[in-house]
């Protein structure tokens, strides 16, 4: 029993370390430095891809789209592999995975907010919270990238769909996962919104 708490601990630890120092990687500045542009002190100073994509333009913004998701997809597929791999018929993770893969998703959200290779200045952890979900339940995520092309197309604005999709996902994971793990979700949404309360205080 003993043996079985430290490993837990072990896997929680890792989970939340790793995912904080993935999510602490500064990509948009990385790429913003590249064409001589810090984003965190142009446009609306979010170093993430719409800030990138508009004083850059679409292509210098593709990298920073790329490594923002592959923040939140990385730190969850190691918590998933430290704690066993456990997953339902759908691929949604489950037992003792839920919790490692939920924490490291977290902590990259929180190494992208507030990144220790930054100097504690970062973005809002939108696309690091859509790597995350990819891994956290992938039928989920899929229906949310449906439901983001759909509503482009039709408003022919992707940022409307982007928002639609990101507000849909609890309501997608829904059919694939216990009420705990879509409580847990909309837990890690709630990170994203503080990050937005925090920027708009600061502005």
């Amino acid at each position: 029993m003993v043996e079985a708490g430290v490993g837990a601990a072990l896997e929680w630890a890792v989970a939340v370390i790793a995912g904080y120092l993935l999510g602490s990687v500064p990509v948009a500045v990385l790429v913003g430095r590249v064409h001589g542009v810090d984003p965190r002190d142009v446009g609306d100073r979010n170093p993430g891809y719409w800030n990138v994509k508009e004083r850059l333009g679409r292509r210098a913004a593709v990298p920073v789209f790329a490594g923002d998701m592959l923040k939140g997809t990385l730190a969850a597929l190691l918590a998933l592999l430290v704690s066993g791999a456990h997953t339902s018929a759908s691929g949604t993770v489950s037992g003792a995975s839920a919790a490692p893969v939920y924490l490291a998703v977290a902590a990259a959200m929180a190494g992208h907010a507030w990144p220790v290779f930054a100097g504690f200045r970062g973005g809002r952890s939108v696309l690091t919270f859509a790597g995350g979900i990819a891994v956290i339940c992938p039928p989920a995520f899929g229906l949310a990238v449906a439901a983001l092309v759909v509503t482009a197309l039709a408003t022919r604005s992707f940022a409307v769909g982007a928002r639609v999709a990101v507000f849909a996902i609890p309501v997608l994971q829904w059919p694939f996962a216990p009420a705990g793990l879509v409580a847990a979700t909309g837990g890690l949404m709630c990170l994203i919104g503080l990050r937005f309360v925090l920027a708009t205080r600061r502005h």
